[in-house]
């Protein structure tokens, strides 16, 4: 069988490589890459980490480029090599633009769609914006839909997806992470080379969507700053995103602090060390909430809501919201009640054990006949 995926961004890229590997490496499945380069150069070193070669590059990132841009170019990018190679199945992965116009495109061409990481949702159309609906009018075109966990599988069957078309296989992020620390590795930036994790408690903060920018973003910059003066045994290392405004507001709040480290963004394998040598992490990033508990590290998500409940339930992750106060008292706590502590770290991770990728490639292996 012929199965062709898809992805444009770093996150798909990380979450979809060792999917790609498990695929390449099966003798009765014809694997095809195609990337549409969504992002650029922060894909490209996703796929030199995993030495990945697309047979089909996209590259249709423009300079501020708008999601209709997006949309409309790979549209049109796509509908040649659909065409062409004419797969079994296209998969697709979460929820970025690339994800839903890609499956739209299959659609035209009446090629079955699998979805991997399917099934989140946050039930506010806007917010996270446009993932949640990307993610939704995708799973709405998708022919198989491969969820992380039994709640993403109930999200579905709420939406009259049939349940024969899900398959609960874990979160391929945890595969990939797994891979990339169990690897011995050296920083090779200097700020982290430098910094003694072994004595310091080191807070690694992730902190770039949309819906932070302004208000949202000084409240959390503020409680982060409000830690760094109060612990000296502290150090915040942040890897700013190159978003002009997120540049702007962590250097007017976080800039000069002795034991605030802002440093350029990371790829996908010092951050993952990162985070194994974290002592917890502040983040408003999806993915990371999947990985951190993996490393048994805390996890504070600043966010007003989540798509991924199940690591609260299970205790690995907290909701801290956007109001300083509140971030501040929940950093606090992590830093000086050592029984919370504890128990965010020795939760059980809900999102896999590392296998996703091979229930994925049995899954299709089963769809198909083979």
């Amino acid at each position: 069988m012929k199965i062709m995926t898809v992805f444009g961004t770093r996150p798909e890229a990380i979450k979809m490589a060792p999917l790609v590997k498990k695929l390449t490496e099966d003798p009765e499945i014809q694997s095809v890459l195609c990337v549409t380069a969504q992002h650029r150069e922060m894909l490209d070193q996703v796929l030199s980490l995993f030495e990945l070669h697309p047979d089909y590059d996209l590259n249709i990132m423009k300079p501020n480029q708008t999601i209709s841009m997006i949309t409309a170019n790979v549209l049109t990018g796509m509908e040649p090599v659909l065409q062409k190679e004419k797969p079994d199945m296209v998969l697709v992965h979460g929820d970025t633009s690339t994800t839903f116009v890609t499956a739209l495109a299959a659609f035209y061409q009446q090629i079955p769609v699998g979805h991997v990481e399917a099934g989140l949702r946050t039930f506010d159309k806007y917010s996270p914006f446009p993932e949640e609906m990307n993610r939704v009018m995708t799973g709405h075109i998708a022919d198989l839909h491969f969820a992380p966990t039994g709640r993403n599988r109930d999200n579905l069957l709420r939406e009259s997806i049939a349940d024969e078309n899900i398959v609960i296989t874990g979160n391929t992020v945890i595969d990939a992470l797994l891979w990339v620390t169990e690897k011995p590795y050296e920083f090779e930036d200097e700020t982290l080379s430098a910094i003694d994790f072994d004595n310091k408690r080191v807070i690694a903060v992730t902190c770039h969507r949309r819906e932070n920018l302004g208000e949202n973003m000084v409240h959390i910059f503020s409680a982060i700053r409000d830690i760094a003066a109060e612990f000296d045994d502290v150090e915040i290392v942040y890897p700013v995103h190159m978003n002009p405004r997120v540049r702007e507001t962590a250097s007017e709040i976080l800039g000069g602090m002795q034991n605030v480290h802002l440093i350029e963004p990371l790829q996908y394998q010092p951050f993952s060390n990162l985070m194994a040598k974290s002592y917890f992490i502040v983040t408003d990033s999806g993915g990371v909430q999947e990985e951190a508990p993996s490393l048994g590290k805390p996890v504070l998500v600043v966010r007003r809501e989540t798509e991924r409940p199940e690591a609260i339930e299970a205790g690995t992750v907290r909701l801290a919201g956007v109001e300083r106060d509140t971030i501040y008292s929940m950093m606090r706590e992590l830093l000086t009640d050592e029984q919370v502590y504890r128990k965010m770290a020795h939760a059980e991770n809900p999102y896999g054990d590392g296998q996703a990728c091979r229930r994925i490639v049995e899954a299709l292996k089963k769809r198909f006949g083979s």
